[in-house]
């Protein structure tokens, strides 16, 4: 059963964030746009590329965050912000938020935004050993800075937030055949279990993360003749408090053997500038099983937004909670195996 795509009558908050809207909050700021905006790639938040008349602290592109309205509080997002700005002053590289008229956070029309330069880059190559080691040492940097103090108002990644919740929403809400819901929730359950027992039995220290660290949300630069470039962080949307390797295993891909070279040469660069704790191995394929719960919810608690539907149109099938329903079935037998080693 495929879940129905949202109706012309149903409407949505983003849809009233025109271009009209979005230049009017611009304006609002004090900034002459020229006009010219962008849509960049961003299913949770809308952000745009826009170009100024006049430069701003020295900028004439910049690029505006829409915040999904009602998933963050101001604190929350405040909160992130100040992490960005505490990356960006430890000379770790991060595009954070510029300050205007004496705040990082603004509000136009019922729409939380923000405005950060305009920095290109493109996906890192992971199948570079070198990059693959600059990156673990970029991500020390981070933790390093992420370790200094903890956050107050954002979530922390663990079972009960990433898991249980998102289990118990699909349950509530989600489309299924009775047939397979029943398999999904026996294979998610027991998946769960496993997962929620390492996690709380794991030792491993709490930081502030990223959060979200996937290959497409790090942007590569080359080297210029000053020797700037290589990783850098747009974004912190998604951070929040977790065990750092939830910021490492995103990035790894392939068969066990793959994985488990391209974790020790991340690692390999992380230690040298910050320890690894080798107990948590254990925790990434319980971290996968969290993800893999979580993204079914997540999208299906954005469906009456267009762009999901449009973006995703295989979520929701009987197809779809099958291939899930084996997928977390996997998951249980990897956390019973032995953690991969470096």
């Amino acid at each position: 059963m495929t879940i129905a795509p949202p109706s012309a009558s149903d409407a949505h908050p983003y849809d009233a964030l025109t271009p009209e809207c979005v230049l009017d909050a611009l304006s609002a700021q004090g900034l002459w746009p020229d006009g010219r905006l962008q849509a960049l790639g961003s299913y949770e938040n809308r952000v745009y590329q826009v170009c100024l008349d006049e430069p701003v602290q020295g900028h004439d592109k910049m690029v505006v965050k829409f915040y999904r309205p009602h998933r963050w509080s101001e604190a929350q997002i405040l909160e992130e912000h100040a992490f960005a700005q505490a990356l960006l002053q430890a000379e770790v590289p991060m595009v954070a938020p510029l300050t205007l008229q004496g705040s990082t956070l603004h509000q136009h029309a019922g729409f939380a935004f923000s405005l950060s330069p305009w920095r290109g880059g493109r996906t890192p190559e992971l199948e570079d050993w070198d990059t693959l080691e600059w990156i673990g040492r970029f991500l020390a940097r981070l933790h390093l800075v992420g370790e200094k103090q903890d956050f107050v108002h954002r979530p922390a990644l663990n079972a009960q937030t990433m898991g249980k919740q998102p289990m118990q929403w699909l349950l509530a809400h989600a489309e299924m055949p009775s047939h397979v819901r029943a398999r999904w929730q026996s294979a998610c359950e027991a998946a769960l279990a496993q997962a929620t027992h390492t996690l709380q039995s794991s030792p491993c220290r709490i930081i502030r993360l990223h959060g979200d660290c996937h290959p497409g949300n790090i942007l590569w630069t080359p080297l210029d003749d000053a020797g700037r470039g290589g990783p850098h962080f747009v974004d912190l949307d998604d951070a929040r408090m977790g065990p750092a390797v939830q910021d490492l295993w995103m990035l790894l891909s392939g068969d066990r053997m793959q994985r488990s070279q391209q974790l020790s040469t991340l690692v390999e660069g992380y230690e040298q500038m910050r320890a690894f704790d080798r107990l948590e191995l254990a925790l990434i394929e319980p971290l996968r099983t969290l993800r893999l719960i979580h993204y079914s919810a997540w999208l299906a608690q954005r469906w009456s937004d267009p762009a999901f539907p449009r973006a995703f149109p295989w979520f929701g099938t009987e197809a779809y909670w099958l291939e899930q329903t084996a997928i977390l079935q996997d998951q249980l037998e990897a956390m019973q195996e032995a953690p991969l080693y470096i």
